[in-house]
């Protein structure tokens, strides 16, 4: 039961973040760029939060297994799944929540409590299933401690990565701020706002601009952690080639929220096939994958436009030709072994005290400055 910061806490606090789906400008939000985004229903993370005697981080049985039947079965374990689960995502969640208040001068009582969580989101498919859990817990912990409305909207997104940069996760803002905001968003991550104010500016779309939209996963996919690695360190050493291919994705966001308040599809097909397009021009083949490429090749075979989710392990597909595409593209999904589903959208999950968050003064991690926010508007047909 998700509470606001008006009511006292509650014996349990439980909170939702969704998985994500990058529909325009991936990856360019780690490059200063644009991207849209939009949280799904198909999948999500929830953590619950009990008060307790003592601080208690509760393995999850399932993805932080430390029980096995054999030496053969811990090895198996490992190649499929690696070493990490969840608890470590709800203890640095914890650690960078605390050292926030901390710096900040917010007060927390000394309650302690258990902290467990759970996921259906599919492992390694670029739908931000770390990031959810981190969010749902730092959603938990704003409850617990009553302090929501003292930590900015705008700022939890930079928070939830620092939770994860603790354990050596790189990524960018986008899977975040999506997860915290929730429906549809376009986000700006120009590098004077960055500086400025610690986050990007971000938009909040009016759900009903998407057309019908369907998600294509593995169910063995490659691992997505190799992905960025070779690119980021020639755009930071100045390439230009990359810094170039990486304005030209951050661009087909900016078109893509044109496209979509205009409800111009035609458009938004070409923009997600230019998408995936220009990623493998700067990547490579060898680090997206055959498998992940396939997905995407599958869709296109019916006129389907296709990009990745995210860093690759799922693809998001649009039929613009309508029913007998989408069951052209589910045959051929079924015949070369891939999941579809059809896309369902998150609305807004921003409450009351969320939203007047939007319009204070709050202190930012990174420039310490006061910075004023404007409330996030929500864009719909011009």
């Amino acid at each position: 039961m998700e509470q606001n910061s008006s009511s006292p806490s509650p014996v349990v606090i439980e909170h939702k973040a969704y998985a994500r789906i990058g529909l325009l400008g991936n990856p360019s939000d780690v490059y200063d760029g644009r991207t849209i985004s939009l949280s799904i229903d198909n999948f999500w993370a929830s953590v619950r939060l009990q008060p307790s005697a003592d601080l208690l981080i509760v393995p999850h049985p399932t993805h932080d297994l430390v029980k096995f039947n054999s030496l053969s079965h811990l090895v198996n374990r490992l190649e499929n799944e690696g070493y990490y689960g969840g608890v470590r995502l709800l203890m640095a969640t914890c650690k960078v929540f605390n050292s926030y208040c901390k710096e900040q001068g917010i007060h927390l009582h000394n309650k302690n409590f258990s902290l467990s969580y759970d996921t259906n989101i599919p492992r390694q498919t670029g739908l931000s299933g770390s990031s959810a859990i981190a969010c749902a817990a730092f959603s938990c912990l704003l409850d617990f401690y009553n302090v929501r409305e003292k930590i900015g909207v705008k700022i939890r997104p930079q928070l939830i990565l620092n939770a994860e940069k603790e354990l050596g996760i790189v990524a960018g803002l986008q899977d975040r701020v999506a997860q915290v905001y929730g429906g549809l968003v376009y986000m700006d991550f120009n590098k004077a706002s960055m500086n400025k104010n610690g986050h990007g500016n971000y938009t909040q779309l009016d759900t009903s601009l998407l057309p019908p939209l369907h998600l294509i996963y593995a169910e063995n996919p490659s691992d997505s952690g190799k992905v960025h690695s070779a690119v980021r360190q020639r755009w930071l050493d100045g390439d230009k080639f990359i810094i170039s291919s990486m304005e030209e994705v951050a661009n087909l966001a900016l078109q893509g929220r044109t496209a979509l308040l205009e409800k111009d599809y035609a458009k938004l097909a070409t923009l997600m096939n230019q998408n995936f397009d220009l990623r493998r021009q700067m990547f490579g083949d060898a680090a997206l994958g055959a498998l992940n490429i396939e997905m995407v090749e599958v869709a296109r075979r019916v006129g389907a436009a296709s990009k990745f989710t995210g860093s690759g392990g799922a693809v998001v597909a649009f039929c613009p030709d309508g029913a007998l595409q989408v069951e052209a593209l589910t045959d051929a999904c079924k015949k070369a072994g891939f999941s579809i589903v059809p896309v369902k959208v998150v609305p807004s999950l921003l409450n009351e005290t969320d939203i007047r968050t939007l319009v204070t003064k709050n202190w930012t991690q990174t420039t310490k400055t006061n910075v004023f926010s404007l409330p996030c508007p929500v864009e719909n047909v011009r």
